[in-house]
């Protein structure tokens, strides 16, 4: 039996094929571009790096935000075994925000954009005001970094989908399956030092799942 679906893609991939020959046929002899003109598909193409660009810069502002918490926690931790366990934790997960900077940073200038750049402090008030972690312990430290980490993970997967270029959508979704392993990796901690909890306490890390997976104080 025809496998319909199999055909429709490659009669899809095809018209792409065919459109962009006439295309460029048509610009190369002068001739009026049937359908789209070039003018709106260069409006087009401007409206969709427009809208890459402040969905790119707004993930960096949340990295730069996550790299500061990180350092700025540190310096609160005890030299005991749990705020040595934490620290440990935080530098390696600093460390891959620090890698996504530099990777959205570089994806933004290269759509002709600016990076937005670091802020001195950044306001973590409402996480801790909800109960979500502080900054007077260790595990209070923890649960902060864990509520900030879930909230990157779901923002990410929100985010990406609304990506116009095909190569940042999976950029996008890297960086937000790393977020979540930060997260996992927060509540294995939590597990080795005797808190019973579920080091993945949902199969999906979403809006509808938050609850889950942060920790209260």
């Amino acid at each position: 039996m025809m496998n319909y679906s199999n055909g429709l893609q490659k009669l899809s991939r095809r018209g792409v094929v065919v459109s962009g020959v006439i295309a460029g046929a048509a610009t190369a002899l002068g001739l009026p571009l049937i359908g789209k003109s070039a003018e709106a598909l260069t409006t087009s193409a401007t409206s969709a790096k427009r809208n890459d660009l402040k969905i790119l810069n707004n993930a960096l502002y949340y990295e730069h935000q996550a790299i500061w918490a990180y350092s700025f926690a540190a310096g609160k931790l005890t030299n005991t075994d749990v705020g040595k366990a934490v620290l440990a934790l935080a530098l390696r997960n600093q460390a891959d925000h620090k890698k996504h900077r530099d990777a959205l940073a570089a994806a933004v200038s290269s759509l002709g954009g600016n990076p937005v750049k670091a802020e001195s402090s950044y306001d973590v008030s409402s996480y801790i005001k909800k109960g979500e972690g502080n900054i007077d312990s260790d595990v209070n430290i923890a649960k902060l970094a864990l509520a900030l980490e879930v909230d990157a993970a779901i923002a990410y997967t929100l985010e990406a989908a609304k990506l116009k270029t095909p190569k940042l959508v999976t950029v996008g979704a890297s960086i937000g399956s790393t977020e979540s392993a930060h997260a996992a990796a927060i509540r294995a901690t939590f597990r080795a030092l005797g808190v019973g909890i579920e080091i993945v306490p949902a199969a999906f890390v979403s809006v509808e799942t938050r609850n889950a997976w942060v920790l209260k104080v």
